[in-house]
């Protein structure tokens, strides 16, 4: 079986779903390559071969932000010239994006935010969550040709270092990079701070924060664990946080290590977007709120009163 994978760089740094990727082809055997598009891409280059995978790396001073124009455009030749049988990215912003468009150029078929993987008479099957994580379907490519799969960040481990990978330079074709559109600046709406998506550790705060200045409490223990900020749509509705920060079927879907539900009442929209994280905290002084029946670990209490303790304790642990 031949996988490509495609690699998530931004402003030449790898995401950690690059190395989730490799380690789900690794997982289903076979011919392993990556493929890695942005600027001064030779550190990143090597660590993706530092994994095993043989990486065909296009760099060029157009393409250090992500155009999905112009990368569907190289992917798309890859892919002709390659012949993979299946395609792997992050079910991310910028996968989701550039498998849709490649998708559509290639004929094939997709499959997207998927959380796992297995080959099932020859064929891989993917695995994807349904009715808010209450149900799994199975899906296969019925047609000919390269199946396209987007995974959900954090459901595989990034992968562990290899021997056998190699770095090929590919040339650039300039009239790849004459598209209409053209990135000129990019800016962190996240202001330098953990990405949602990327987070193993998440504190998520809900209405029982009571008002927006009350935000900060979320933000001083997210800051003491590294961890990234989430909210629930009530309080992003309310206009309390930004929409970037929301976690639920209208806002992101997270899987994170730890995932701190704070004042949140467990909601079905919200919890369609958090189930999946492997270890899920909850505190609420509703001792019946929904999110308890989820939660690997409860605290009912004033979150007020436990929060601060608990931000306190952590930082004499972690120092």
């Amino acid at each position: 079986m031949k996988i490509m994978t495609i690699a998530e760089q931004k402003a030449n740094q790898l995401s950690g779903v690059s190395f989730e990727t490799i380690q789900a082809a690794r997982v289903l055997g076979g011919d392993i390559s990556a493929v890695l598009i942005g600027g001064e891409i030779g550190p990143a280059a090597t660590a993706l071969a530092a994994k095993g995978a043989r990486v065909l790396a296009y760099s060029h001073p157009e393409l250090i932000h992500f155009n999905d124009e112009a990368y569907a455009r190289i992917v798309k030749k890859l892919i002709e010239t390659e012949k993979p049988d299946l395609v792997l990215a992050g079910a991310t912003f910028y996968g989701k994006a550039l498998v849709a468009r490649l998708t559509a150029l290639c004929g094939g078929a997709m499959a997207s935010d998927c959380t796992g993987l297995s080959v099932d008479g020859g064929s891989v099957t993917a695995l994807r969550p349904a009715y808010g994580g209450n149900a799994f379907m199975k899906l296969q490519n019925n047609r000919p040709g390269t199946f396209f799969v987007t995974l959900r960040p954090k459901a595989f481990v990034e992968a562990a270092d290899a021997p056998g990978g190699q770095v090929v330079t590919q040339a650039v074709d300039p009239a790849v990079v004459a598209t209409k559109a053209k990135v000129r600046e990019r800016v962190s709406a996240t202001g330098g701070k953990v990405n949602l998506n990327e987070a193993d550790v998440i504190v998520a705060a809900g209405r029982g924060i009571r008002g927006p200045e009350n935000f900060k409490l979320i933000e001083e223990m997210a800051d003491v664990l590294h961890a990234a900020v989430g909210a629930s749509r009530a309080i992003v509705d309310a206009g309390w946080v930004p929409y970037l920060h929301q976690v639920g079927q209208t806002g992101k879907t997270v899987n994170p290590k730890l995932y701190f539900a704070v004042g949140i009442s467990g909601a079905i929209q919200h919890l369609v977007g958090m189930r999946s994280s492997k270890t899920i905290v909850a505190i609420n002084r509703d001792k019946d709120a929904p999110i308890f029946n989820i939660a690997s670990y409860g605290i009912v209490g004033d979150l007020f009163e436990v929060v601060p303790v608990l931000t306190r304790k952590l930082k004499e642990t972690l120092g």
